[in-house]
Order: structure tokens, then C-alpha cells, then sequence
């Protein structure tokens, strides 16, 4: 009998530990071992853009998962420049800075109820947005239009919205990135960024869209890997039980789920390694953990493994694995039941859009346009999702060029006697890209530039189109405007 028990007690851990784990996989079918592991107790699944071909598939998918267990099926679709669902086309929702500059909370909350029924009809029940960072260095590299802006109580009542159209649709919102991204000028997916904040600093600013998140009653929160010294000393808030236990769940009294952001992340796993950086995370105050696209079938079998000997040695108490399995089990709960209100209209998307781009000066009829497209490097959150004016355009030459390369001269001579459109994302933080603008616009003042990040870096005196985003329906509202 007390063989039975042992062996019966430590299958409960495994599964314990493993309940807490967010796994990803390569390819478009749900590979064995993920199966396998959905019926030993994995928590889940977090799909990425190589996973989803169609929506018929994704739902095939999706379907296959819980055949084999009860998970929660997770990915990124913020709309905008991240998008999982739209990955090989670019998203027909413009991201956040578009819905911010609009600033129409019930436009926002019909854009995140559509996204959620996308979502919702492929079978996902956990949405990782929206960010509610309040974005306010110009040159983080990894948010920018990803927020709502860099105003705390816009970016709050936005995140608001954001999360009722989310969960209206039966998809929890995971708000992110506790306790705010936006004032840093690092990329947590190669570093650990600093943010350089006192707590009443991070109360007033950072901390405003979360506690409004919370109020407004998300079903997740995020973590970030940002080192914040006033809280979390030396260590990523996503390790720290200063942020997650003693702020988020102390001060701000948050009780539903804690996510951390993926802990393949060089942030982590440089300092901590992928299993230490887990038990850390979870001793912390996480609940689940998401793992990133990196992690093997045997890196997920190792994080178990460390998991369960944490709890042995005393690193981990097993009360934090019982709560965290409570907690999901409560999320899995809420997105089971029945919503009713009627679904989004599709087209919500490309009217969002349109009310988002902005044009300053006059914006004259085209002539054999020649479109160059001024070409930036992808950030690893948003990943390689095409972006522009092919196939929009189509009475219109586009090219696309690199700016440490781009001929100039050789481009003037082919816009003589055409009208001249040039198209960069984020001009602000690349020299190369404001040199080559400036260059064109020297020779050709009467051309028109179209900027699909941030409307940061501006040319004066000419025609100027900013559209907040590089969406397909951001390109789509700034097409129709060009009229071409």
C-alpha cells in the first residue's frame, strides 16, 4: 500500500509540473510527443505562425490537442504587426498605436471582439494581448506600435476594451508585459532591458493599464523579462516574487492567472538556464509557463524533471504547483461556457484603418507611381510577416530596397516624369533609412512619404502619410488614400 502511495503521489507531481507548461512545436500537425504529454497532464500549447497554414487547419489542429487532454491553446495575435493567424499575409486588424491614435474605445473594443471570434472559431481559448506597456521610449525596439501610446490613462482605457471585446468572444485576454515594457530601449529576446523607475513612478505610469486590466477582470496576465532595480533588484520580473507575488498579487490583488513570457528568451536563459529559470518563475508566482518555439521534446522532459526535484529539495513548495493548477482549471472553466452576443462584422478591421491614417498636406493624383519601399529589418517578436504596398498597388512600380544599398541616383532616374512614393517603418530609429528619405527628398520634394511605424522622425514640407502600423489593412487605408 505504501508503494501504491508513493508511486500514486509522484505521478500527481509530474502531472503537477507539468500542468505548468505551455510547450510549442514545429510544423502544422500536433507532433506525438506533444499528444503524449497532453495526456500526462501538459498544460498546453503555444502556436506560433509556422503552425497555422488556414483557419480549417488551425481548427483541425486545435482539435486534435483536445482529443488528447483538457490544454489551453495559446498564441500572440495582437493585431496589427504581430499576428499569428494572418502570418503569411499580414493581419487584416490594425495593432494598437492605430486603434491609440483613433482613441475610440468602443472602435477598439469591436476590433478585439472580432479578433476574438477568429480566434474563438479556430478553437483557441487564450489570447496573449493586448500589450498594455505605455510605450514611452521612442526607440524601444520592442514595442512601439505594439501600445496604445505613451499615455498611461490612454493606454489603460484601451486595454480595457481590448480585454472585454477579447473575453465577450470566450478567449482570455493574457495583458502584457507585467509591469510594463515600454520605457525600455532593449530587446528582452537578446538581453535583459532596464527599466529605470521608481515605484512611484511605475504606480503613476507603468502600473495604471494593469490595474485597470485587473479591475476590468482579465482572465491572464503576462510577465516581461525587464530588471526594474527599485522592485526586482537585479533580477527579471518574470523571476521575481517582488513583482509577481508581493505587487501584482499583493498590491494590486490580481487572483487569476500569471503567464510568463517565453522563457527561451536570452533575458533567461543566458543567467538562469530554461529549467532554472522555470522554477524560478514559478516560485515567483507564476502558473504557466510559456516556453518559446526553441524547447525540445527532451528540454520539456528536463523542465519537468527539475521541476519536481525543486519541490523535493525545498526550492519549490508543492502549495505553488496546487494553486497554479487551481487557477487554470478556473481559466479552462470560464472559456468552456456558452457566450452569447452577436459576432463582429469582418470588415471592422480595414474601418479601423481607415480612421487610424493620418495625411499631412495634399495628397495629389498619382502618376505612373514608382512605390519604393525602404526596406527594415524584422524584430523577433513580430517575426518575417510581409509587409507594404504588393499587391495593393496595383497601377504602381513597388520596390523594395535595402537603404544601405539603395542607388539613389539610379532610383531618381527611374521616378523622372513619375510620381515618387517612399515608404519606411520606424524611420526613427534607423539612420540608414532617414538618409536615404532625405537623400530622395532633396531631389524630389514633391514626393510622398508614407511611414508605417511610429510617426516619430517626420520630413518637412511634404506630403506625409502615417498610418501606425504596417498591418495589410494599414497598407489597405493608406492605398485608398494615395488613390491609386
Amino acid at each position: 500500500m505504501s508503494e501504491y502511495s508513493a508511486d500514486s503521489s509522484d505521478q500527481r507531481l509530474r502531472r503537477l509540473a507539468a500542468g505548468t507548461l505551455l510547450v510549442a512545436f514545429q510544423g502544422t500537425t500536433v507532433p506525438g510527443w506533444v499528444l503524449r504529454n497532453l495526456e500526462g497532464g501538459l498544460g498546453g500549447v503555444t502556436l506560433f505562425g509556422f503552425n497555422v497554414a488556414d483557419p480549417a487547419q488551425l481548427s483541425a489542429l486545435t482539435g486534435r490537442l483536445r482529443e488528447a487532454g483538457d490544454p489551453v491553446i495559446s498564441l500572440d495575435e495582437e493585431g496589427g504587426d504581430v499576428t499569428r493567424l494572418d502570418y503569411h499575409v499580414g493581419s487584416p486588424y490594425p495593432g494598437n498605436a492605430a486603434l491609440g491614435a483613433v482613441d475610440d474605445v468602443e472602435l477598439t473594443r469591436r476590433v478585439y471582439r472580432s479578433i476574438g471570434d477568429d480566434l474563438a472559431r479556430c478553437g483557441i481559448n487564450l489570447d496573449m494581448a493586448p500589450s498594455a506597456d505605455v510605450n514611452t521610449a521612442a526607440d524601444n525596439p520592442v514595442i512601439g506600435t505594439r501600445s496604445f501610446g505613451p499615455d498611461a490613462a490612454l493606454v489603460a482605457r484601451h486595454t480595457v476594451a481590448a480585454v472585454q471585446g477579447l473575453q465577450a468572444a470566450g478567449v482570455a485576454a493574457c495583458v502584457k508585459h507585467f509591469p510594463g515594457h515600454g520605457a525600455t530601449s532593449q530587446d528582452s529576446h537578446l538581453e535583459v532591458p532596464l527599466v529605470d523607475a521608481s515605484l512611484d513612478l511605475l504606480r503613476e505610469r507603468e502600473l495604471v493599464p494593469f490595474r485597470a486590466a485587473i479591475d476590468a477582470g482579465t482572465r491572464s496576465i503576462m510577465t516581461a523579462h525587464v530588471r526594474v532595480p527599485a522592485l526586482t533588484g537585479t533580477t527579471p520580473a518574470t523571476l521575481s516574487a517582488a513583482a509577481l507575488t508581493g505587487l501584482l498579487r499583493g498590491e494590486l490583488g490580481y487572483d487569476g492567472v500569471v503567464v510568463s513570457d517565453a522563457l527561451d528568451m536570452r533575458a533567461v536563459t543566458d543567467t538562469y538556464g530554461l529549467a532554472g529559470g522555470a522554477v524560478l518563475s514559478l516560485a515567483a508566482g507564476a502558473d504557466l509557463l510559456c516556453l518559446g518555439p526553441l524547447p525540445t521534446e527532451d528540454d520539456v522532459r528536463r523542465i519537468i524533471a527539475e521541476i519536481v526535484a525543486a519541490v523535493g529539495d525545498g526550492r519549490l513548495p508543492l502549495g505553488r504547483l496546487e494553486a497554479a493548477a487551481e487557477r487554470v482549471a478556473r481559466l479552462l472553466a470560464w472559456s468552456g461556457t456558452p457566450r452569447t452576443g452577436e459576432a463582429e462584422a469582418s470588415v471592422i478591421g480595414l474601418t479601423a484603418a481607415r480612421r487610424a491614417v493620418s495625411l499631412t498636406g495634399s495628397a495629389s493624383p498619382l502618376v505612373d507611381p514608382l512605390v519604393v519601399e525602404v526596406d527594415t529589418p524584422p524584430t523577433i517578436a513580430v517575426g518575417d510577416v510581409p509587409w507594404g504596398f504588393t499587391p495593393l498597388l496595383p497601377r504602381a512600380e513597388v520596390v523594395r530596397v535595402k537603404p544601405e544599398a539603395a542607388d539613389v541616383p539610379d532610383i531618381l532616374r527611374r521616378a523622372i516624369g513619375r510620381s515618387l512614393v517612399v515608404v519606411v517603418k520606424d524611420a526613427h530609429r534607423y539612420e540608414a533609412s532617414q538618409s536615404v528619405v532625405s537623400a530622395l527628398l532633396a531631389a524630389r520634394p514633391d514626393a510622398t512619404v508614407v511611414e508605417m511605424g511610429l510617426p516619430i522622425w517626420r520630413p518637412e514640407g511634404v506630403t506625409y502619410l502615417a498610418t501606425y502600423g504596417a498591418a495589410r489593412a494599414n497598407a489597405q487605408a493608406a492605398a485608398e488614400l494615395l488613390g491609386v
